[in-house]
């Protein structure tokens, strides 16, 4: 299993993760790094510090709805041939999945992949301004 990933379902400690902010040990990915409250394209951030780099970190629009869960998987992890289990997401249904290259950002400096399970259609996701 991708070191960092906890194997555990988001919200799975009984943390309420539809609506922001969500519960448990989640915390505001702007309160840990240098990163805006709202990331256009993506939404507002938020992870379980002991889950990190991977997460998975739950974004939410601007109304405080969750959006997406995604995961930030290291390009040395798929470059390994890591195993890629106990990517559970939140309990919402899954509408599509990306995955996108990132050369790194901070919080997660290193080259890695976003796998974003959306929780909202297509066109819901492209409007996160």
């Amino acid at each position: 299993m991708l070191a960092g990933c906890s194997g555990v379902q988001a919200g799975g400690d009984g943390a309420e993760v539809s609506m922001a902010p969500p519960g448990g040990d989640y915390q505001a990915v702007s309160e840990l790094t240098p990163l805006p409250d709202f990331i256009p394209g993506m939404g507002t951030l938020y992870v379980d510090p002991a889950t990190l780099p991977a997460g998975p970190f739950l974004a939410y629009d601007r109304e405080g709805g969750l959006v997406s869960t995604t995961y930030m998987v290291p390009l040395d992890s798929l470059n390994n041939q890591e195993a890629l289990s106990g990517l559970d997401a939140a309990p919402q249904s899954v509408d599509h999945v990306d995955m996108v290259y990132n050369a790194g950002h901070p919080g997660v400096d290193e080259p890695h992949y976003h796998i974003v399970l959306w929780h909202v259609s297509a066109d819901e996701a492209a409007g996160l301004k």
